[in-house]
């Protein structure tokens, strides 16, 4: 895919999705308007309830959205029941196909796995529920401690709050490390920088 300035970057949203995962990332990629423009994409154009039930509007639904140069699939309680769903495991695999760069944030990455999205691919997930998630997917080679994992396009991170840590990485990867510092500055976060950070797997291992 050429390269579009701004990237377009799709966030795929569903019943039970975690507000978070969209929303930390997003915060970042729309502090940077002439790198990035997002959209959110939902079953249909409308309210999308959300897993603590606040509603967010996505301005596409899934039958009519244009794929995104970045396709984003956060989290959610709502994946449980998505990674079994094969319509929409179809539609997915084909909106994500020639997509720039695939990524996901918790719990998403199951569903990029039960899609075949992650085949032949390293990823990781939300430590959590890491056995359930890593149970998906015929060929993955799941990493059990990382904060995020990129292998070529694909981009998979850990537990909720990673998700802002792999979209400023994704940042730096792809404007410098000036323009991912200054974004997170502006916002006052301080980025965990290091992919390999990963408290969460051991408090979570047993």
């Amino acid at each position: 895919m050429s390269e579009r300035v701004p990237r377009r970057v799709s966030i795929v949203i569903f019943d039970g999705f975690e507000l978070l995962d969209v929303f930390g990332p997003q915060t970042l990629f729309k502090w940077l308007p002439k790198h990035f423009d997002v959209d959110l994409v939902g079953p249909t154009a409308g309210p999308v309830a959300s897993h603590g039930g606040i509603e967010v509007v996505a301005q596409h639904g899934y039958a009519d959205a244009s794929p995104g140069d970045i396709v984003l699939v956060p989290g959610g309680l709502g994946t449980r029941t998505l990674v079994d769903d094969s319509a929409f495991l179809t539609w997915l695999a084909a909106f994500a196909r020639d997509a720039e760069f695939v990524t996901s944030v918790c719990t998403g990455s199951a569903v990029l796995a039960a899609a075949g999205l992650l085949d032949g691919y390293r990823a990781t997930s939300n430590k959590r529920n890491y056995a359930w998630a890593s149970g998906n997917g015929a060929d993955v080679t799941w990493v059990p401690v990382a904060r995020w994992v990129q292998d070529g396009n694909r981009w998979t991170s850990s537990g909720i709050a990673a998700g802002i840590d792999m979209a400023a990485a994704l940042i730096r990867f792809l404007h410098g490390d000036d323009v991912a510092r200054g974004v997170a500055d502006s916002m006052e976060y301080e980025t965990h920088d290091d992919a390999d950070w990963d408290p969460y797997a051991r408090l979570n291992s047993g």
